[in-house]
């Protein structure tokens, strides 16, 4: 069975809005979660952001391309992740 490029798309998208819908969740389970609208923000700008990358990654000519293009939003994702969680490059 072969995957369309929608279903891979909505999946994508779809994975990204619940990654985002998670800290909300547990907020209203525990007090130890405490974000704000700007925590918010700047997770959307980041999940959006490579969800963008990916797309036009996706869509390059070759396969070694994209499999490069991919690797490298999702480093990009981690690294972006980690500075903001506990500032690995300070």
């Amino acid at each position: 069975m072969t995957l369309s490029a929608a279903t891979i798309r909505k999946t994508g998208w779809s994975l990204a809005a619940g990654l985002l819908l998670l800290p909300a969740l547990a907020m209203v389970f525990t007090d130890e979660m405490n974000w704000g609208p700007s925590d918010f923000l700047a997770a959307a700008l980041l999940l959006g952001t490579t969800g963008v990358v990916l797309e036009i990654v996706a869509v390059l000519p070759r396969r070694q391309w994209r499999t490069m293009g991919m690797l490298g939003g999702l480093a990009m994702l981690l690294l972006m992740w980690a500075e903001l969680a506990v500032g690995i490059f300070h």
